[in-house]
């Protein structure tokens, strides 16, 4: 999809009007560039990174645009009569052509009325405007606005919350929808905090590993004067009687007997998909030996359709005694 909207607001794809006005306030107060004068290139690049996410996504005709064409459909695919957007033939994507610094301060201004900050690029003469214009004109000088409103706007974010979801390896390898169940607490508009209970949605894709993370931002409990944690699920993966995970490999252990080390044998098996495999093996299977049956194993997530290995390695049960007549036959028919 090129750029990802969601993601730079930090919201879910179903994030309603608010979400998205929570989530600009936030980031378009910690990354305006007069707040960010010792890393001003990069600040600049996300403030207008945050600025176009939030013209999409609170715009329906936009936004509907972009979920099913993506960035380039913005750029390629204008609605009928919908006017011209603001990123022009430049696309998505902060700090592209077509989406420009006027474009982000606009947005800033239609939630703040104007720059909060009195101070870094804007110059003395724009900070003696915007009090002038009563913006903040209750508080005194500059650092004072500063230090009001970043309080009252920007509280501060306590760490993730990480929990581990338990999946089992065929899970892992056709995908499953997770519905999770999770109790928090919750203020309201008058500070009291309250229980509150969500069902999530965890979409597994095929081929997850363990370790892989899944976040839903500010799903966790909220405290008065203070942002809720993000919520991170993390993959893990449970033991499996049969397969043993390796990267994009599957490994199994096959014990056969003497006989059909030398002889051939057909192994039967059961795919974590529930398909019944029936693999000969034709070459002699000496110590070490290890078949591998190609496209078999895990599929590899940034690789649709592709999948590691399924690799079987042998276990020779050697017998603990033969008779005079077995060791005769075995040493004529072996040359001995």
């Amino acid at each position: 999809m090129g750029v990802d909207y969601y993601n730079i607001l930090k919201v879910n794809r179903n994030a309603n009007d608010d979400d998205l006005k929570k989530a600009y306030r936030r980031l378009a107060m910690k990354w305006h560039p007069d707040k960010n004068p010792n890393n001003k290139k990069e600040a600049e690049t996300k403030f207008k990174q945050i600025s176009e996410a939030y013209e999409v996504l609170s715009d329906p005709q936009k936004k509907a645009i972009y979920d099913q064409y993506g960035e380039e459909g913005l750029k390629d695919m204008p609605p009928p009569g919908s006017g011209s957007f603001p990123f022009g033939n430049g696309g998505g994507g902060g700090g592209s052509s077509g989406f420009n610094p006027r474009n982000a301060e606009d947005i800033f201004a239609e939630f703040f009325g104007s720059s909060p900050f009195g101070f870094g690029s804007s110059g003395p003469g724009k900070s003696m405007r915007y009090q002038s214009e009563g913006v903040f004109g209750g508080f005194g000088g500059s650092e004072n606005i500063f230090r009001t409103y970043s309080e009252s706007v920007t509280p501060k974010k306590p760490p993730p919350v990480e929990s581990k979801l338990p999946c089992t390896l065929e899970e892992l390898y056709s995908g499953s929808t997770r519905k999770m169940k999770i109790s928090r607490t919750v203020v309201d508009a008058n500070g009291r905090q309250l229980p509150e209970t969500e069902i999530l949605t965890i979409d597994v894709k095929p081929g997850w590993k363990k370790g892989t993370k899944i976040t839903f931002p500010d799903k966790g409990n909220e405290q008065p004067n203070q942002l809720p944690a993000d919520l991170v699920f993390v993959i893990d993966e449970k033991p499996h009687d049969v397969f043993k995970r390796d990267g994009n490999d599957i490994i199994m252990n096959h014990r056969v007997t003497l006989a059909e080390a030398l002889g051939g044998t057909t192994i039967n098996l059961t795919t974590l998909d529930g398909r019944n495999l029936s693999i000969p093996v034709i070459d002699i299977v000496s110590p070490g030996y290890e078949l591998v049956i190609a496209r078999e194993g895990m599929p590899i997530v940034r690789e649709p359709g592709n999948r590691g290995d399924l690799k079987i390695k042998f276990d020779v049960k050697f017998p603990t005694r033969l008779t005079p007549e077995q060791r005769a036959g075995l040493k004529r028919a072996l040359g001995g």
